[in-house]
């Protein structure tokens, strides 16, 4: 089977994907029907092309198919590229130094901060405890401690950057799985409720996800405020709905064989001496600082560097330790950043969006479009650089549909107007999941080893459509914003 797959893979799929890729880098820029596409762009097109269909098959591992899209983002799009290819007429080049960046992204150092935690946390048997006090309201059946993990990544989701809550919860969630049967389908489904609920607990406020933050401020600008309580009571019940559905999609994809979870702390742990207590300290100041990211400014970036610094510091995190830190999976990380980077530095994000003639199109049909856009760039590139390249556009779009003088203003209003269109954005931008470098949640849900792309991506993909059918309901019709 395994000699099998490896033909499928080296035989099939990768001279397909070079095929495709090949043509795509070959063709002229008039066969993608954008007016003024340059060379660069059209190879950042034929990147991300490449870059999906190998993140898709895996035909390789995902990371280094990330570290390839770097290299060649370098080769190919870079000031310090290729020099035959690279030059000022094959249009705007991207600074080698932010593609190089993307190894040591804020992001990224989040990430690594989360793993420390997360490591000195099954070190000295604190994972266990949190786990069993958190989880202990839900009993012991695993389908009630998956609906747990479900609820309570999304409530601190909706307060504390979903990266930082998903890079929390992997502490809580390696016991748990510890527990349960290797062949226990169950796993994955536990693995998927980070990201799950980490991407749609976001939605509940608007400062859960920097899209609801970019959405609220270009609403503000335009008149349209939204107030922090109003969000809520607006977009808290559509959380609940969709974890609701979460929950049961997860159960019937992958059913759990075991009857009961107990967590038992193991005998063998550290002893309770100085160290002990330092990480607890630590581990919930960490925490306590991540909550209050409001109060004292301090990026949640930068709070994950400071249990680093205080570990090594300490002693309690060695040289070993660095070790088990999960390097693939910010090198995943990484390369879905860079690729991002190129669709922005040479342009292309733009150039697509405008290509789009919003202003002859119905209400319905540029919401959906608009929407539809946000959800695929989000899939690949930053949620937080999609609605920053969207929502600007779309509110002059929004603000032109609003005008009295304007034939589609009646259809518009009875839509929802501006904040219905501008906030169901934000929300197709959090619920893009269909890959591990779809959203930092989704890398630390790959980062347990438990979960498939095929798995992330057919999960991913059924809340993708039933969350963005019912959200545009949801704002359009059902509850829409006064």
């Amino acid at each position: 089977m395994a000699t099998q797959k490896f033909n499928v893979k080296y035989c099939v799929l990768l001279p397909l994907v070079l095929v495709v890729t090949v043509f795509l880098l070959a063709v002229p820029t008039s066969f993608f029907g954008i007016s003024a596409l340059t060379a660069t762009q059209q190879r950042v097109i034929a990147l991300f092309v490449f870059a999906a269909l190998m993140w898709i098959f895996e035909i390789i591992p995902n990371w280094t198919t990330s570290l390839l899209v770097i290299v060649l983002s370098l080769l190919t799009v870079s000031n310090k590229g290729l020099g035959f290819l690279c030059t000022p007429e094959a249009g705007k080049l991207v600074d080698y130094k932010q593609l190089m960046a993307s190894f040591a992204d804020p992001v990224v150092m989040l990430f690594m901060g989360g793993f420390v935690l997360a490591i000195v946390a099954e070190k000295y048997g604190l994972d266990v405890t949190l786990a069993r006090v958190l989880l202990k309201p839900f009993g012991k059946k695993p389908r009630m401690v998956l609906l747990g993990f479900l609820i309570v990544i999304s409530i601190f989701s909706m307060f504390m950057s979903n990266t930082a809550t998903a890079a929390m919860m992997l502490a809580f969630l390696a016991p748990v799985l510890a527990v349960l049967p290797k062949d226990d389908r169950g796993r994955v489904g536990l693995a998927l409720a980070i990201p799950v609920a980490a991407n749609i607990g976001g939605i509940g406020t608007p400062i859960g996800t920097p899209p609801n933050a970019t959405a609220v401020r270009f609403l503000a600008d335009a008149g349209a405020e939204i107030g922090f309580g109003a969000w809520m009571l607006h977009m808290v019940p559509y959380v609940i709905i969709m974890i609701a559905f979460a929950w049961v999609l997860l159960q019937f994809f992958f059913p759990f064989k075991a009857k009961e979870v107990v967590l038992e702390i193991p005998e063998n742990k550290a002893d309770k001496d100085w160290k002990y207590y330092a990480v607890w300290v630590i581990f919930l100041g960490t925490i306590l600082l991540w909550m209050t990211e409001a109060v004292h400014k301090v990026n949640s970036n930068v709070v994950a560097l400071i249990p680093l610094a205080l570990l090594t510091m300490l002693g309690i995190f060695t040289k070993e330790d660095i070790k088990a830190i999960n390097w693939s999976v910010l090198w995943l990380v990484a390369g879905g950043f860079a690729l991002g980077t190129a669709l922005q530095g040479t342009g292309l994000a733009k150039v697509l969006i405008e290509a789009i003639p919003f202003g002859s199109m119905s209400v319905v049909v540029v919401l959906v479009i608009a929407g539809l856009i946000c959800y695929f760039l989000s899939n690949f590139i930053s949620n937080s650089a999609t609605a920053a390249l969207l929502i600007p556009i779309l509110i002059v779009v929004a603000e032109g549909m609003a005008d009295p003088a304007a034939a589609n203003n009646a259809a518009f209003l009875a839509l929802g107007g501006t904040k219905a269109m501008i906030v169901f954005i934000a929300v197709c931008a959090s619920i893009a999941m269909c890959f591990p470098i779809s959203t930092p949640p989704n890398a630390i849900a790959a980062s347990t080893g438990l979960v498939e792309t095929k798995d992330m991506s057919k999960v991913g993909i059924i809340i993708g459509v039933v969350g963005f059918v019912f959200g545009f309901f949801w704002l359009t019709k059902i509850f829409p914003f006064a």
